[in-house]
């Protein structure tokens, strides 16, 4: 309880003045992202009320938010715990992330863009040396999020947020998280030289193969 105090005490200051329940559960929605947060995790109200510095009725709010976004469940007389999806969920969300991706990369990407792009793809580069493979799955959510930016809508920049933290979910089901992780690390770099040199199709016939590996992966993970 104390580390969750400790460190969700750090995010206080994104609340501002009105600690509503939307910044709450962005900052949750956050953390899960970041792996902070672990599937089947009880989430106690005290620890984060006392560590955001905020209401229990708001945070409840948010942790109903987030149930709504396929976060966290509800259990009777038990409490609220992050959620793990399913292997059907792990294609629904392939499906929406094809979508999405697949417009981005079609796109001409402006300069400041593919600098978080770059950022990202440095990450995961410089996690990876280091061994820290939840700080590279960390780096992979960002590469994403930044691709999807692409598209130049804050309705679908925020549709992806959801999406990750959800997959960020799933990535808990591997076993051996750098066996996982680590190939993407080199295709992020080959993906990312794809989208600056052009033309928009390579870039969008590799993204297909990258993402049906990946989902072929994750759902395998889920067989007995």
């Amino acid at each position: 309880m104390d580390n969750v105090v400790a460190d969700l005490s750090q995010d206080r200051s994104r609340l501002g003045r009105s600690s509503t329940a939307e910044l709450v559960a962005d900052i949750l929605r956050d953390r899960i992202s970041e792996g902070f947060f672990r599937p089947g995790q009880r989430l106690s109200e005290e620890s984060i009320s006392e560590g955001l510095g905020v209401s229990r009725n708001t945070l409840r709010e948010a942790f109903r938010l987030l149930g709504h976004e396929r976060l966290l469940d509800h259990k009777l007389n038990r409490g609220v715990f992050v959620r793990l999806p399913s292997a059907e969920d792990v294609s629904d969300l392939y499906h929406v992330r094809r979508v999405l991706e697949g417009a981005a990369v079609r796109l001409a990407p402006p300069p400041e863009a593919l600098a978080v792009i770059k950022e990202a793809v440095l990450d995961a580069e410089r996690a990876a040396a280091e061994d820290d493979w939840q700080r590279v799955g960390t780096a992979n959510i960002r590469f994403h999020q930044a691709l999807v930016s692409l598209n130049g809508s804050p309705r679908i920049d925020e549709a992806m947020r959801q999406l990750l933290a959800e997959l960020r979910l799933v990535f808990h089901v591997m076993e051996n998280p750098r066996a996982f992780h680590e190939p993407f690390v080199d295709r992020n770099r080959t993906l990312l030289g794809l989208i600056e040199s052009g033309p928009p199709e390579r870039a969008a016939a590799y993204l297909d193969d990258y993402l049906d590996d990946a989902e072929r992966l994750l759902i395998d993970a889920y067989a007995p």
